[in-house]
């Protein structure tokens, strides 16, 4: 029987993205998770429809053990240790740093109402977010808060409190102060001005990028640091120490976190140690065209859809490099 004009079907789900879907959900269903099968799923990116996001991310950050019948208990464990820190830490909060996060964390996306405007919702995601970041400073004295944490912060809290599960998105503040504190203890030492000259500070991690193009594409890196005398410092240190969230808008973030987040060593080792993947051919440069900002749909609880043709981009780590090195030799010869 032919369908009706007034109700037509919806478009098929392609065959590979079902074929994903099903793999990362039997990945997801064994009793004991094979991380390495995951991260190399995750790397692929995760099917928005899958509803899966935020237990993946969990996974991949050590939050949840890959034993899945320890998952409650750990949970239950850790949110109640966050509420204790917030029974201790946010009576009495340093004013001067309360201030600094209340003003960054009101600039965090101001284009979507998930972060920001009047609405209790916003209000409420906001105040999850400050408390997140006091609690980190009150916890971590070396470093405290620094401008920015608030942007490594939001998509994992975006991410866990939209999830489909309610219960869990009931936790999103104290699940996020976790992985929050688990992905920054790899690239901490970034946030620490006392070790900025260092191996292990930022412009340590910028030499490793600066080394990297000058690898795979010298011919740009001559143009950035020597024609143009571009330093790295310019126009790649928000790429490290933010995690790409300010070269894209917020739906490809996303997934582009997907990407950096499946690697085993951490973000920082993708973007500045690793090899590209082999299949690409090296010296091909990938651009992104300017979208509209991602905004959320009119429930305020699923994650934005995001554009296919940018999507494909954050699939491979040649890719993501080669996106932001076209990036910075554009802002060289303007």
């Amino acid at each position: 029987m032919a369908s009706s004009p007034r109700s037509p079907p919806p478009a098929p789900t392609p065959e590979f993205e079902i074929s994903r879907q099903s793999r990362l959900f039997a990945a997801l269903s064994k009793k004991v998770i094979d991380l390495d099968e995951l991260r190399m799923l995750a790397a692929q990116g995760v099917p928005d429809a899958a509803g899966v996001r935020a237990t993946v991310w969990k996974l991949l950050l050590g939050y949840l053990p890959n034993d899945r019948s320890l998952w409650e208990q750990e949970l239950a464990k850790k949110r109640a240790q966050y509420a204790a820190f917030k029974d201790e830490f946010l009576r009495n909060p340093c004013s001067e740093i309360m201030e600094q996060i209340d003003r960054d964390v009101k600039r965090t996306h101001p284009d979507m109402h998930f972060f920001c405007g009047d609405s209790s919702f916003a209000k409420s995601n906001q105040e999850s977010l400050k408390n997140v970041l006091l609690i980190f400073a009150k916890l971590n004295a070396g470093i405290r808060y620094v401008q920015g944490m608030n942007e490594i912060l939001a998509p994992l809290f975006f991410v866990f409190r939209s999830d489909p599960d309610d219960k869990n998105a009931k936790f999103a503040e104290a699940d996020s102060f976790f992985c929050f504190v688990e992905l920054l203890s790899g690239f901490r030492d970034n946030f620490c001005q006392k070790l900025d000259n260092s191996a292990v500070g930022i412009r340590g991690t910028l030499a490793k990028l600066s080394q990297l193009v000058a690898t795979y594409d010298g011919e740009l890196q001559h143009h950035l640091e020597v024609t143009t005398e571009v330093n790295p410092q310019f126009y790649a240190f928000r790429w490290i120490t933010l995690l790409l969230t300010q070269e894209f808008n917020f739906a490809d973030i996303i997934h582009i976190w997907d990407t950096l987040l499946s690697d085993p060593d951490g973000p920082q080792n993708m973007l500045c140690d690793a090899d590209p993947c082999p299949e690409a051919p090296l010296g091909r440069r990938f651009h992104l065209q300017p979208q509209a900002p991602a905004e959320l749909p009119a429930n305020e609880h699923q994650p934005p859809p995001l554009r296919r043709q940018q999507v494909a981009v954050s699939r491979s780590l040649l890719r993501l490099k080669h996106c932001c090195v076209c990036s910075a030799k554009a802002v060289a010869e303007s």
